[in-house]
């Protein structure tokens, strides 16, 4: 599995807008809707909103990752989002959320899928001169190119 092949610049968002956890995935959801990844947004919604209240998505080092597994994803994607500022995701060592990776992943591939493009972010992303370089990317380009490094 490439990255790459998971993101596109249209489910990228250099300046996330929302103030509230809330507020943002329902932003990033609305670029999986736009990108043709999801054929129930609501159903999708649901999904990830379930898997928050398990525990928090938020793992730390300023980054979340709120993920979920449903029939209502036509195929694995992900949209990533910078919130410079921060939002409070109820991470495991208190920081606000700065980079933000939601992962939309159909039912029948959750396994496989889901357990790979988190084996690819955790990787890279333990890395703090790599999260300071998507931190400060100022083009989608540049993400992508980042990304692709994983």
């Amino acid at each position: 599995m490439n990255f790459t092949d998971l993101i596109t610049e249209d489910l990228i968002a250099l300046q996330l807008e929302g103030s509230t956890r809330e507020a943002v995935m329902d932003e990033m959801i609305a670029m999986l809707d736009a990108s043709g990844a999801l054929v129930d947004k609501e159903g999708f919604k649901t999904a990830l909103y379930e898997r928050e209240r398990q525990s928090s998505t938020g793992i730390g080092f300023g980054i979340a990752i709120p993920h979920g597994k449903t029939d209502a994803v036509t195929s694995a994607r992900v949209a990533f989002g910078i919130k410079k500022a921060g939002v409070d995701w109820d991470s495991m060592d208190g920081d606000d959320a700065n980079l933000i990776f939601m992962i939309a992943v159909p039912e029948q591939n959750a396994g496989d899928d889901h357990l790979k493009i988190l084996q690819l972010l955790s990787r890279k992303l333990m890395d703090d001169e790599f999260r300071a370089s998507l931190l400060e990317a100022s083009s989608k380009e540049q993400v992508v190119n980042l990304l692709s490094e994983l």
